[in-house]
């Protein structure tokens, strides 16, 4: 059976609008680079270090957004519209009470947070300042970016990335104005550049709740929020848990590379913010084919057709091979320019070159993983590897080496850099031969009708008459 047509006519309506909306939240962090790195330095510096507290946040809430997927994909593919509702209620109650942690955090402590990521003074001070303010945009986050996910699982992915895009946009705009104190506006700096956060994610709420009220929209249903579906939760948890252990690993082992660099001087601080800001632009494609991968995976595995998942996941491992390829070609043609734009001193461009240039090998394995560990198979609720995976590479390899080298042998800094970046290159084996067990191939929607609870994979039949299809 030939199943091409299809599969990339339901790809591009998902991939492209999710890709573009990755490319406007990472533009976010790139006009902070460029505006903050035109004040100073340093300002540029604190921003990027404060911005870890709402990276960990994000940990939390990918977490809950790839939970929400798995589910709603497959029960919005089954036409289980209810079951859909239910699990948004589920969700948000938990992501508002996340977000008021963290809230709470940025407004009590900031500087103790500060003091995790830099021992330096300046930019403790100004990290404290941006945290004070934009820690109020986690309580407006927690919840629009959860709706935002059910949208893309419910047939409004474009309308999804437009409220999403219009936020960057605004935010941009408004970073620019009360920075630089544009349009009458008092000129703030950094104080500007958390105000802008603030407003775009107050406007993108309020957008969320007016779309959410329209026919044709999943609703928020206070019912839902007041009174879950224990069997639905139960369900819902056991396949997130993973997933949100799979981000914290991740998530703080990368946090700890930040640490790393954070103590290596504020020249490679600001050279690693502009590096990973260039990352996450260039990254936008292979994220969104995750995204979008897993979004129709999981469909086809809620209507059951689970030789039909299984081609489309072939399909998007190769996909996701010739986009981290093409990434990383783009990210060194794109180095010369980004080397002129930045406004580094020379030390902090010196090592700019040379985390660019391994960013660029960086990539293909980013890209891999992305659509296969978040994408292909978190959609059959294959969870728990993702999880195994980054704690042995992370935690036993990457993050301890990282630390001997920065600490103890006092390895320069780009050596350092190329070392706490080898983790993605490090999972493609073990990734490879996982996808290979196709643990992943299953339907989630039967568990709620099962007596015993279990779900099972496809049978070995099933999957040879797909190969031979």
């Amino acid at each position: 059976m030939n199943y091409k047509k299809d599969f990339y006519k339901k790809l591009m309506t998902l991939v492209i609008p999710i890709a573009f909306q990755q490319f406007m939240l990472a533009a976010v962090s790139a006009s902070d680079a460029v505006m903050l790195g035109a004040v100073s330095q340093n300002a540029l510096s604190a921003v990027s270090l404060a911005g870890q507290i709402q990276f960990v946040f994000n940990l939390f809430l990918a977490a809950l957004t790839i939970g929400t997927s798995m589910f709603a994909a497959q029960y919005w593919g089954k036409g289980d519209t209810d079951s859909v509702e239910k699990i948004l209620g589920i969700v948000l109650r938990v992501s508002a009470a996340v977000a008021i942690v963290f809230f709470t955090g940025t407004l009590l402590i900031p500087g103790y947070l500060m003091r995790i990521f830099t021992p330096e003074q300046d930019l403790i001070e100004k990290g404290v300042l941006y945290l004070r303010i934009v820690g109020a945009s986690y309580l407006l986050t927690g919840v629009s970016q959860i709706y935002l996910c059910i949208m893309k699982n419910s047939g409004h992915a474009a309308k999804s990335t437009v409220i999403s895009s219009s936020a960057v946009i605004l935010n941009i705009v408004l970073n620019a104005v009360f920075i630089f104190g544009l349009l009458g506006a008092p000129e703030m700096g950094i104080a500007g550049a958390a105000i802008a956060t603030v407003i775009s994610r107050c406007v993108e709420l309020l957008w969320v709740l007016a779309e959410s009220m329209k026919k044709g929209y999943i609703k928020i249903r206070i019912s839902y929020l007041l009174h879950k579906d224990r069997l639905l939760s139960k369900d819902l948890w056991r396949y997130t848990m993973p997933v949100l252990g799979n981000e914290l690993v991740w998530g703080c082992g990368f946090t700890m590379y930040s640490v790393i660099m954070g103590h290596l001087g504020t020249d490679a601080v600001a050279a690693n913010s502009v590096a990973n800001v260039v990352k996450n632009l260039i990254a936008c494609f292979c994220m969104g084919l995750g995204s979008g991968g897993g979004i129709i995976v999981g469909n086809e595995l809620g209507r059951g057709e689970l030789e039909k998942a299984r081609e489309y996941g072939r399909r998007l491992c190769e996909m996701s091979i010739i986009s981290g390829l093409l990434s990383g070609l783009l990210l060194l043609a794109l180095s010369p320019a980004i080397m002129r734009a930045a406004s580094l001193s020379a030390q902090a461009e010196d090592y700019l070159g040379w985390m660019l240039a391994m960013c660029a090998f960086y990539m293909v394995g980013k890209s891999v993983n992305s659509t296969t560990i978040a994408g292909i198979f978190c959609a059959g609720g294959d969870s728990k590897f993702g999880f195994k995976c980054d704690a042995v590479v992370m935690w036993l390899i990457t993050v301890p080496l990282g630390f001997a080298a920065a600490f103890w042998l006092n390895l320069p800094v780009a050596a350092v850099y190329f070392i706490v970046n080898m983790d993605e290159m490090i999972k493609l084996p073990a990734v490879y031969k996982h996808y290979k067990k196709y643990i992943w191939v299953k339907d989630l929607t039967r568990c709620r009708d099962s007596a015993s609870d279990q779900i099972q994979p496809a049978s070995p039949v099933s999957l040879r008459k797909a190969e031979s299809d």
